[in-house]
């Protein structure tokens, strides 16, 4: 299930930092209801195979609707904003958008900003093979031990063999977790991706590689369902991986 909100600086316009990332998870907390944030953000959903705990919820970037300005480290909005936030647990997004709507307005980062709308949406019928668009970029790593013994995170990139079998893992588990099933089978490809869609991303104080684009998605039913309620790839409940049908063939990406 997916939750479309938008919504207006109350000042004609408001900044963030270029990297934003922890404070739309910090708005998305705030305004579910305390028992549900402290759940979520604490107990998370249990991977019974792997003992891993799952937040099970994503969300895309800022998308405007007016081009936003950057300067100085620093991204102008004006008018119209959009933000997608998406999760299988729909107590989740039935919170988070009763809250919203009985508000009317909410702060980021402290800035005041008018509630336009909120949807929600499904989602969307199931097809065996579809194009999706990275709303918010996604990220595949592993954790590796150097030979002096240190920790190192090495970020696959989309043309790697690992891009592709970590995402399936990834989402068998989260269908492993969240429906009680094992199931296998299903590919990602790349479909328009290149090195320009390629990411930095700094998440308090961790440098993240991440990936946007159109990748061709061929999976089984309940995958698929994980896919777009759960996001692509690792991070997920800190902006990545959050996709959508790609449907304008004309788009430029």
């Amino acid at each position: 299930m997916r939750l479309k909100i938008k919504f207006k600086p109350e000042n004609f316009s408001f900044f963030l930092p270029v990297h934003y990332n922890g404070l739309i998870q910090a708005f998305i907390y705030k305004y579910l209801d305390e028992w549900l944030a402290f759940k979520i953000h604490n107990q998370g959903f249990k991977d019974p195979q792997a003992e891993r705990q799952l937040k099970l919820f994503t969300f895309s970037r800022l998308i405007p609707e007016n081009s936003p300005r950057v300067k100085d480290r620093r991204i102008t909005f004006k008018g119209p904003i959009n933000l997608i936030i998406s999760s299988p647990y729909h107590e989740f997004i039935q919170s988070l958008g009763s809250n919203l709507l009985r508000e009317g307005r909410f702060y980021l980062a402290g800035e005041a900003l008018e509630l336009i709308s909120v949807e929600v949406e499904p989602v969307p019928q199931y097809t065996e093979k579809v194009i999706v668009k990275a709303l918010s970029p996604i990220t595949v790593y592993s954790t590796l031990e150097t030979p002096d013994g240190r920790k190192k995170t090495y970020y696959y990139n989309p043309f790697e063999k690992d891009f592709e079998e970590q995402i399936i893992k990834n989402l068998q588990r989260k269908a492993r977790t969240w429906l009680g099933i094992e199931v296998d089978g299903g590919s990602i490809k790349p479909y328009r991706v290149s090195t320009r869609n390629e990411r930095i991303i700094i998440y308090k104080d961790t440098v993240i590689k991440a990936w946007d684009g159109l990748y061709e998605l061929q999976l089984p039913p309940e995958l698929f369902q994980m896919a777009f309620d759960a996001g692509l790839g690792a991070k997920n409940s800190q902006g990545f991986g959050c996709v959508e049908v790609w449907e304008d063939k004309n788009e430029y990406i």
